[in-house]
């Protein structure tokens, strides 16, 4: 799973995910790609599903490009817990994602292939996504 090696802080507070995303938004590195079309928050997890499925499919080949990181902490109080006592522990990373940033991409692989990788990949993520190809795919 991916996890960042250090932060400045431990705990972040919650935050907002506004707007469309501006950075991240080409496909910059293969030939096809995953694209998100709502904003949500993916977490580490998830994106390590959707790597081990799309390497899964691919036979691993071709080339796979993760374009997302999880570097926000998400914190969780244990159950059966009474309310105060400050902030819980961290539990997992998540990777904030706005609409219309690039999730994956792929590259070396036929169309049909992508596509049905790149399907099988949108299943474990739990925002709407589209497949992108650079060819048709201009901004």
């Amino acid at each position: 799973m991916l996890v960042p090696k250090r932060a400045k802080y431990r705990k972040q507070q919650k935050g907002t995910i506004r707007g469309k995303a501006h950075k991240g938004i080409k496909i910059s590195f293969g030939e096809y790609g995953l694209l998100s079309e709502e904003k949500g928050l993916v977490t580490s997890r998830q994106i390590e599903a959707a790597r081990r499925a799309i390497t899964h499919y691919t036979q691993r080949g071709g080339r796979l490009w993760i374009r997302i990181f999880p570097h926000k902490p998400i914190t969780k109080k244990p159950a059966e817990t009474r309310m105060g006592g400050g902030k819980g522990d961290v539990f997992e990373f998540v990777a904030p994602v706005k609409e219309g940033r690039m999730l994956f991409e792929m590259g070396g692989v036929t169309k049909d292939v992508a596509f049905s990788a790149l399907k099988l990949a949108s299943y474990k993520l739990n925002v709407k996504t589209r497949i992108a190809v650079k060819s048709e795919y201009n901004i």
